[in-house]
């Protein structure tokens, strides 16, 4: 009997698949096989970005953001406004890196911890070579600010720092602490005003409260 769409097994335990095989199984898990039809908000966003893992967010927008054509391309029936209230209101997604910032299913929240303890240790040490000096010292102050105000961007901490030149990530050290304290978990991304990131104590965000890591 032989093995589905060409592939063949060898002696070993590897197996060998061919183009077509390859083919059929990338655009069946990035879900480009089924027609592009079908409900595409609340849940049934939620079904979709949860069997592609997760959706990077992209502010380039030539003909529209990448996100949006991503899932625009296999529901036509979405709109931008769907993600954000999924994000945002609905509290089904979290923002963090995979390999850029993305959205990802609340659901894997708990698997994320090693990420966050990773992106803590080698973040600190590449950061410190290549960031401005400083950032580290902000970190205290950064979370007291937010445990004060509530949810802030970039621009409103730091306001006496010594702004950047414009390079892309040429940033005052309070935003550094920002970035740093999100990657590493202390800080939660609750939502963005336009493209700008809105940051909140995790301890403070109710639906990570509930999410336990393995084993915990």
């Amino acid at each position: 009997m032989g093995t589905p769409f060409g592939a063949t097994a060898a002696a070993d335990p590897v197996l060998t698949l061919s183009n077509q095989a390859a083919r059929c199984i990338f655009l069946d898990r990035h879900r480009l096989s089924e027609a592009p039809q079908g409900l595409a908000k609340g849940p049934d966003l939620l079904e979709m970005i949860q069997s592609l893992g997760f959706v990077q967010l992209d502010s380039i927008n030539t003909v529209a953001r990448a996100h949006d054509l991503i899932l625009f391309s296999r529901r036509p029936r979405y709109r931008p406004d769907d993600l954000k209230r999924l994000y945002e209101r609905d509290r089904a997604l979290f923002e963090h890196w995979t390999h850029d910032a993305a959205v990802i299913p609340l659901d894997y929240y708990p698997q994320w911890h090693l990420r966050r303890r990773r992106d803590a240790e080698r973040l600190r040490q590449r950061w410190s070579k290549d960031r401005r000096e400083g950032f580290e010292r902000q970190f205290q102050v950064v979370l007291d600010q937010i445990r004060a105000e509530g949810p802030l961007c970039s621009s409103d901490v730091g306001r006496d720092e010594v702004k950047g030149s414009g390079g892309w990530w040429d940033w005052h050290p309070s935003k550094t602490a920002l970035e740093y304290l999100w990657r590493s978990g202390a800080l939660h991304v609750v939502g963005r005003d336009g493209f700008r990131k809105r940051y909140d104590l995790t301890e403070r965000t109710a639906s990570l409260r509930g999410s336990k890591r393995p084993g915990s």
